[in-house]
């Protein structure tokens, strides 16, 4: 499954030479995007910078956050419904915020529950949901927002040049991540010599940006790797963090989570998985059409029994369209010349309506015989009489209707029976 990591540029700040955009909008209308293209999710096919619409087409696209642009609060989740839990954090965390409550958008960390401890990232929100409406407006559907470091429980430092400042100057910057947070500092200031004589104690994962690789050796006093944005994008875009929660969160979400499925099933971890269901279906498909064959051939045979039936009872009969259908025309024919009544003859009728004839009723007064119709009357029934009658003679597969005084008995059709 390819992926598309966007590298979002750093959140200006306020500043006394420019303030056009200290109030968080984002600058992606209007600069080119860095990004870096994985096929895989693991190594990089290809990597630039341009305008948003003309960034390259991918299975999944992950917007990565610069580190500053992101703080982090530990919390105990509170135990509240989904619709509560956004107010919820704004209220624990309140003082602890650097902004307008009503500019900070927050995110809960990967597997959070409800009582258990857990991280929370605060981004500015106008700067992050314009980053996003420009990226859509620009045919660019981001599915995931990723911070560029995260705390975690193993320690990690990474130097990088910071933006240029209002002086032209760039900085050389220490992110370092722990346990306990996630620190960013000047290497040049007074906090990161601070850190320095008990970082060098722990076994802590170094790595730099090519550019400040040099300088950063120098103040380790040791080697380190080096690791590319576009590398640290890659890596991000694996993370389990997203960002796009609460109001950020991806509309038309049923239709989000087939496609996000669809994509893990695609992923090279799931081959195996995608082979077997492949030959569980290939199996299926043969097992029903031989399943299939063998009722047919069950089907045929009782056919060719029924019309061999119908041959030997009746060899006149030199042409076999309908087997049953000619069966009973055939037998009909020779009841009939035998002199034999038929269930739907007037005799055979009339016999049926004498043995469910409700005593007390009299005779009927009339009586009628058409087309295996045997119609009789019934003046003054009561329906307890008329329901009594036609159960009766149902069982007998004799049908029964009542109307205007009169009873209409005919024979039930017999069920056809399956070939």
């Amino acid at each position: 499954m390819s992926v598309l990591a966007i590298l979002m540029p750093a959140r200006v700040r306020l500043s006394a030479r420019d303030d056009t955009l200290g109030d968080g909008r984002s600058a992606v209308a209007q600069e080119e995007l860095a990004w870096v293209l994985s096929n895989d999710g693991h190594g990089i096919d290809a990597q630039g910078r341009c305008a948003a619409p003309l960034l390259p087409k991918a299975d999944s696209v992950v917007l990565a956050l610069h580190d500053a642009d992101v703080g982090w609060h530990r919390i105990t989740v509170p135990k509240v419904p989904l619709a509560k839990l956004r107010p919820a954090l704004v209220g624990m965390l309140e003082e602890q915020l650097l902004e307008d409550v009503t500019q900070v958008h927050l995110a809960l960390g990967p597997g959070a529950m409800g009582g258990h401890s857990a991280w929370v990232a605060a981004v500015n929100a106008p700067w992050l949901a314009s980053a996003l409406a420009k990226l859509d407006s620009a045919g660019v559907m981001v599915d995931a927002v990723v911070p560029l470091s995260a705390p975690g429980d193993q320690l990690h430092g990474h130097f990088y040049e910071s933006a240029a400042d209002a002086a032209g100057s760039a900085h050389t910057m220490l992110c370092l991540s722990t346990p306990e947070g996630l620190h960013s500092t000047r290497l040049a200031g007074s906090l990161a010599k601070a850190w320095a004589p008990r970082l060098l104690e722990q076994p802590v994962r170094w790595t730099a940006s090519p550019a400040v690789a040099a300088p950063a050796e120098r103040w380790l006093g040791a080697p380190l790797s080096v690791l590319t944005d576009a590398e640290r994008a890659v890596v991000a875009a694996r993370s389990p963090w997203n960002l796009r929660q609460f109001d950020l969160a991806l509309r038309n979400r049923g239709l989000r989570t087939l496609r996000t499925a669809g994509r893990q099933f695609m992923r090279p971890s799931w081959k195996p998985v995608r082979i077997g269901l492949s030959a569980l279906l290939v199996f299926q498909l043969v097992g029903l059409n031989a399943w299939a064959w063998h009722q047919n051939r069950q089907v045929q045979a009782k056919r060719d029994a029924m019309v061999a039936l119908l041959k030997t009872a009746h060899p006149q009969v030199k042409t076999v369209m309908d087997a049953p259908a000619q069966m009973q025309r055939e037998t009909e024919v020779l009841r009939t010349r035998a002199g034999r009544t038929n269930e739907a003859d007037f005799e055979a009728l009339l016999a049926h309506a004498a043995t469910a004839w409700p005593e007390g009723t009299g005779p009927s007064p009339t009586l009628r015989y058409d087309n295996g119709k045997l119609s009789l009357g019934a003046t003054g029934w009561g329906e307890p009489q008329v329901n009594s009658f036609r159960e009766q003679l149902r069982l007998a597969g004799v049908g029964v209707e009542h109307a205007e005084g009169r009873l209409t008995l005919s024979r039930l059709p017999a069920r056809k029976a399956s070939p």
